[in-house]
């Protein structure tokens, strides 16, 4: 499996951004389930496309937040190669992304309906934290954070939930 950096707009990614649309339309039941504005080639930063056997499977991107931190936008692997280690792939090399633009805290919103997506992101060594930025007062997200600092050990710190 190969990950690489993609344009926004790249034909592959897209389509993988629409699949995850559709994917969530279904699970809230409506296509409001969002706070905020989305992401777009104008606010972000990185955007990671994972590949195995010549097909793009997989998604994420990074969009700044302020001169220490960035936020995971699109994250998305789809069905058929959930549990085969994509996803985890994506999130070290989106971290690795983060921390070479010195960005050492990521954050991340994620929904109530994707159970799945909570259990992976606390076994990835997230912690939840209260509700940030657009997502204040939604009664569907979920936020999460990891701070990506290297302790003198050469591992990554985790930041307590404030």
């Amino acid at each position: 499996m190969l990950i690489e950096t993609r344009r926004w707009d790249d034909p592959e990614g897209a389509e993988l951004r629409r699949q995850q649309r559709v994917e969530l339309d279904a699970r809230y039941g409506s296509s409001d389930h969002e706070p905020g504005p989305p992401p777009s080639a104008a606010d972000t930063d990185v955007f990671l496309v994972a590949v195995s056997d010549g097909k793009a499977v997989g998604c994420g991107a990074l969009r700044q937040l302020d001169s220490g931190s960035a936020e995971i936008k699109r994250m998305y692997v789809v069905p058929q190669m959930r549990g085969t280690g994509v996803a985890t792939s994506l999130l070290r090399a989106l971290e690795a992304a983060a921390v070479e633009r010195g960005w050492h805290t990521v954050r991340l919103e994620t929904g109530t309906a994707q159970p799945d997506a909570l259990r992976f992101y606390r076994r990835e060594g997230y912690r939840e934290i209260p509700l940030f930025g657009n997502y204040i007062g939604s009664t569907l997200s979920v936020c999460f954070e990891r701070d990506l600092t290297p302790d003198r050990t050469g591992s990554r710190c985790e930041r307590s939930p404030r």
